[in-house]
């Protein structure tokens, strides 16, 4: 019998475009030499460039009424810390893909680790390790003195020697660190590649599914923090959290970026100590650790992270400039809205700075992402402006509108209620934020215009 000859495509390792036939430069993301030979498989199998699993049996899926579908609760179970359960909506859902990125050395096979090692004293676990020894593994295991008696270790790069060992051990909890590593024979293109990344992971992702395993991927970041490879990675998954870090902290944050059993933006902080990561429980406490001597343009702000808010400072730097174009640099926030909120702080509250550097800074290295922190912004940019010390038991939040209103926020109530705790004994917040009852020991002012806040300060 004559043999099919298997078909072909060819992938940019860049971008992922496909094209019917080899050329030098891709023709979306215009990069040359990056088009690779992409094999489908044999068409007479109907097969794909990774094997089928677990075989097809011939029967139809059957449709169903939506209706008559159960609402049945997903099964979970905890991951052993609390923080991580909460950036994944709860705890671990039996068959879900969780892609876990992060810059190197941000502590993704250390948390991982520390997991499984808890994990596997109650299930099945299987850690596969593609960048690291057997020796090197067990060396971080007992440094930060885990229990290492029931965890399967494994050292593999192929993703067929990984599902043949996951279908003899069946865990309930897989790791594979990294998929940027682990390759398939059906493909020609290099272990990283686009086309390597996306079968393999199809691949493992298919196999968590089919048997009911947690599966956790560790992906790698390119230089502007983003996960490396196609795009399609973070659509295949079910969950994606990025473990942050900066490089004068030993703090991180773990924030879930996509989650289709909870919350996505939840906010999860560690501290990397020498026995590991270790959950930090009271995050406002940690970011709340200012100076002994109060200084001006510096104000704290009640966000939202996820499920609960956090206590940050805001410092803001005003200066004259020596340079024909003044300087605007955010850290923490996004340099576009500053330049905004600049120019609202110029039209409606009377204070030019066009010809002063402005630096502003989130502490402690957390990114604020939502509006809440428009009105605090500019409160510190003020102090500074003025060299005024803010009183140092006041809390401000509230969305700053082009014109210089001041915009409620959700959850007032449970910002207030989170700065009170911290000994906090004044606000100033939008008045459609003003708590219904009084918060005892707190003093809240709300305020509608911009004009309104700036006269609140020198009151």
């Amino acid at each position: 019998m004559a043999k099919t000859k298997s078909k072909t495509a060819f992938v940019c390792n860049e971008c992922g475009s496909e094209y019917s036939k080899w050329q030098g430069q891709c023709s979306d993301c215009g990069a040359w030499n990056s088009v690779v030979e992409f094999r489908l498989g044999n068409p007479a199998r109907g097969g794909s460039a990774a094997p089928k699993q677990g075989g097809y049996s011939g029967a139809l899926a059957e449709a169903r009424v939506l209706k008559d579908i159960a609402l049945d609760e997903q099964p979970r179970f905890s991951s052993g810390m609390s923080e991580l359960d909460r950036v994944l909506g709860g705890g671990l859902v039996p068959g879900s893909a969780i892609l876990v990125g992060g810059n190197p050395g941000a502590g993704k096979s250390t948390l991982l680790l520390q997991t499984l090692c808890h994990l596997a004293q109650q299930f099945p676990a299987l850690y596969i390790t593609g960048e690291e020894s057997p020796q090197q593994v067990a060396m971080r295991a007992q440094r930060l003195q885990l229990p290492t008696d029931k965890l399967q270790l494994m050292s593999e790069t192929s993703v067929e020697a990984v599902q043949a060992a996951a279908e003899s051990i069946q865990p309930k909890i897989l790791v594979v660190d990294s998929i940027q590593v682990v390759h398939t024979d059906a493909l020609t293109s290099a272990p990283g590649s686009v086309s390597q990344v996306r079968e393999c992971a199809a691949w493992l992702t298919r196999y968590a599914k089919q048997t009911g395993t947690v599966l956790f991927l560790v992906g790698h970041v390119t230089k502007d923090g983003s996960l490396a490879g196609p795009k399609v990675l973070e659509h295949m998954i079910d969950c994606s959290i990025l473990l942050e870090d900066t490089a004068d902290s030993r703090f991180r944050t773990l924030r879930g970026q996509k989650n289709r059993f909870g919350a996505v933006n939840e906010l999860g902080v560690f501290a990397m100590t020498g026995e590991g990561l270790k959950e930090v429980k009271n995050p406002s406490a940690i970011f709340l650790n200012r100076a002994s001597e109060p200084a001006a343009g510096s104000a704290v702000v009640a966000v939202w992270e996820g499920t609960r808010p956090l206590l940050v400072e805001i410092q803001a730097l005003v200066d004259d400039s020596q340079i024909a174009n003044p300087r605007r640099v955010a850290v923490g926030l996004e340099q576009n809205r500053l330049n905004m909120l600049l120019a609202v702080l110029h039209r409606h509250g009377g204070l030019q700075v066009g010809d002063q550097d402005v630096f502003a800074n989130v502490v402690g290295g957390v990114r604020v992402l939502e509006t809440s922190a428009d009105l605090a912004l500019l409160c510190a940019i003020v102090s500074s402006f003025r060299d005024r010390v803010l009183p140092r038991e006041l809390v401000i939040f509230g969305e700053v509108g082009l014109a210089g209103e001041i915009r409620p926020v959700p959850s007032g109530q449970e910002r207030l209620a989170e700065a009170a705790k911290h000994g906090f004994t004044q606000a100033i917040v939008p008045r459609a934020n003003l708590p219904k009852q009084p918060i005892p020991g707190m003093e809240v002012k709300g305020v509608s215009k911009l004009d309104e806040a700036l006269a609140a300060l020198e009151a």
